[in-house]
């Protein structure tokens, strides 16, 4: 028997609520998702797990952990942490749009921050959520975005603007967000990514009007609850081949293993790890 205990009230995951519904039809997904319950799947929702004993008290043989990075990563800029109306992490953007939230962005100006697919997806979305003019700042250029081509031609067809070579350095407003302080960028030698490092250009400084920003720089795994479990120096769950932790019977794959990467990458560590799982449980019976 395989039981699912999902935090959110439909499952899915970051394909549901990050993935926007004119990339991934809900209908479509729904439809990946039933034919995996059809199987005889239990699944509890609404349902956050915080205490690995505790399923293993229930009687559960082996877990696997599957709960990808969905938290934002800051800016640290300052005027980040005033609270201000009109900041939005990407993230929680999409997730509060998929979810249902009515969101209206007519006439307004929305600067997103990233060059990803999770900032191009909140450009793209705020275009049909209304805004009057969305821009993009990325601190490298157009060559080393991470992401996919073709969306960003597309958001570039859909009138959204891009700023290369530019990086937000303070956010501005009285209570409300009223500009973003830039500063513009040049390309070193190369980082451990493989790609040139941006550094910032003396008194390059200016302003952009605006009044929504949504900073979408990537995500990092929720994982404090987790206890006896080894962790990689990127806070992201060891495994081995097969999605075996550090703890007997504890399995791991996705984002909460990988980082924030892709949908492809997650499914195949899951079906990695099941094979692990399946060898485990034979070795064990």
């Amino acid at each position: 028997t395989v039981t699912i205990f999902e935090e959110m009230s439909v499952l899915g995951g970051m394909l549901y609520w990050e993935i926007p519904e004119y990339r991934l039809p809900k209908n479509i997904l729904q439809k990946e998702i039933d034919n995996i319950l059809s199987l005889g799947i239990e699944v509890q929702t609404n349902t956050r797990i915080e205490d690995i004993d505790a399923l293993f008290a229930q009687g559960y043989d082996a877990i696997f952990i599957g709960v990808g990075a969905p938290k934002p990563k800051k800016l640290g800029i300052p005027g980040e942490d005033l609270n201000l109306e009109g900041v939005y992490p990407g993230e929680l953007f999409l997730k509060d749009v998929n979810l249902g939230k009515k969101i209206d962005l007519t006439g307004k100006k929305v600067v997103v921050v990233g060059g990803g697919n999770t900032a191009i997806d909140s450009a793209r979305t705020a275009v049909r959520l209304g805004a009057k003019r969305v821009t993009i700042l990325y601190r490298r250029s157009r060559r080393e975005m991470p992401g996919h081509g073709h969306e960003i031609r597309e958001a570039e067809k859909e009138g959204v603007l891009f700023y290369f070579l530019a990086s937000p350095i303070q956010l501005l407003g009285n209570d409300k967000l009223e500009m973003v302080k830039c500063i513009r960028m040049k390309l070193v030698d190369t980082d451990e990514s493989g790609r040139r490092r941006p550094i910032p250009i003396e008194h390059t400084e200016f302003l952009i009007e605006t009044d929504v920003f949504i900073p979408a720089i990537g995500r990092s795994p929720d994982i404090g609850w987790l206890k006896g479990i080894k962790l990689t120096r990127w806070g992201t769950i060891a495994v081995g081949e097969y999605g075996a932790t550090s703890r007997e019977g504890v399995f791991a794959g996705g984002d909460v293993v990988n980082g924030a990467s892709t949908v492809l990458e997650a499914l195949a560590s899951g079906k990695k790890a099941a094979q692990g799982i399946h060898a485990y449980l034979q070795q064990k019976a």
